[in-house]
């Protein structure tokens, strides 16, 4: 169903990766988020529900990256949008909340994440999505094209906030609920709501989604899948929650924002997990082209092969989004954070060049 909307023509500036998009319009979703939507660019932007892009600005003289989710459905929204929410002290989310305007021209790294999933119309699945935040933002992508795409299917949303005001797609979700009304539910907890809240209040725990999950079963689905997105401790006791139930990892599609790198490559210093750091010689192949460059002591590969100004594909330097993603065919590497690849990605030999330090001579990387 993709190709079904007007197309418009859009210079690619850099590399069959990178694409400029001209904003179309934006929407104050809460007093601190807003949703970006673009101008279909020639040829038509394709993604996957859940996805997100990196955007590339020049910000204080300096080229700065951040990857942010598409809030949209390629099934139902004719205009991909991404949605921002400020982040104190911000840097780029507060740009983009206060200085983007439609008619403005943004840089991007194509569509990437595995945060999504297949759509048949003769699936009878149930999706129980729990979010916290922003963290709504792919999960609005997923529910939208659920619920177009498979029309014997369920999806349970719940969805915490911190008050009224700050619950994202609020009016979007109500009209979903409307349309969708025995195939869409949707329970907002709140941490701080005001006094008239008649919902869900405080701490999501395991007993909230226990007692959720309980009364909203549907017998004649096939399989249930849960997704799950929000800050660290939401994740953190939603998980817990749905293994106690004893839903196996194989249904559980979880996407982080956060991590702290730094504090994890200590503790596994601390833990003698780690290789000597010492200054290596390695090969990266990108995209058909070889470098040979030096890493220095303590230096992750990207920050080396920016350093020569290799134009290395990245996006959050953190682990996560597996924009720098590339393939090791020799050598050994210390990957300190590998939370955005699959089991199946890291057993083929996929490192994140930000996160992945070299443990070894002879190293190879090829990044496709």
């Amino acid at each position: 169903m993709f190709n079904l909307f007007k197309k418009k023509k859009e210079e690619n500036k850099r590399g069959d990766q990178y694409l400029s998009l001209k904003v179309r319009e934006v929407v104050k979703e809460t007093p601190d988020t807003v949703t970006i939507y673009f101008e279909q660019p020639e040829p038509f932007l394709e993604y996957r529900p859940g996805q997100y892009l990196t955007v590339i600005l020049e910000l204080g003289g300096k080229e700065v990256r951040r990857s942010y989710s598409l809030c949209t459905s390629p099934y139902v929204d004719p205009h991909p949008g991404i949605t921002i929410k400020r982040v104190e002290g911000g840097l780029v989310s507060n740009y983009l909340n206060d200085q983007i305007r439609p008619g403005k021209t943004i840089e991007i790294m194509k569509p990437l994440g595995h945060f999504t999933t297949d759509f048949h119309s003769k699936n009878k699945n149930h999706f129980v999505m729990i979010a916290g935040g922003s963290g709504i933002t792919p999960i609005m992508g997923i529910s939208k094209s659920i619920l177009i795409n498979e029309p014997d299917s369920k999806v349970t949303l719940i969805y915490c906030s911190r008050s009224e005001d700050q619950i994202i797609f609020r009016n979007q979700l109500e009209k979903l609920q409307d349309e969708y009304k025995e195939r869409f539910k949707v329970f907002h907890n709140l941490s701080k709501p005001s006094l008239n809240w008649e919902g869900m209040k405080g701490r999501l725990d395991q007993v909230k989604i226990d007692e959720i999950l309980q009364n909203n079963l549907y017998p004649g689905t096939a399989k249930t899948k849960y997704f799950v997105c929000g800050p660290n401790g939401l994740m953190d006791i939603a998980l817990e929650a749905l293994k106690a139930k004893g839903i196996s990892d194989e249904d559980i599609f979880k996407e982080s924002f956060y991590t702290d790198i730094e504090a994890k490559e200590e503790t596994l210093k601390a833990e003698g997990k780690l290789s000597p750091e010492l200054t290596r010689e390695i090969e990266v192949n990108v995209n058909g082209e070889s470098f040979h460059f030096e890493v220095p002591a303590g230096m992750t590969i990207l920050e080396a092969g920016l350093d020569r100004d290799i134009d290395m594909p990245y996006s959050c330097q953190s682990g996560l989004c597996t924009a720098c993603r590339g393939k090791l065919v020799s050598g050994k590497v210390d990957m300190i954070e590998d939370a955005g690849l699959s089991q199946s990605e890291i057993a083929e030999g996929y490192i994140l060049c930000c996160s992945s330090k070299p443990a070894s001579s002879d190293i190879k990387i090829i990044i496709e």
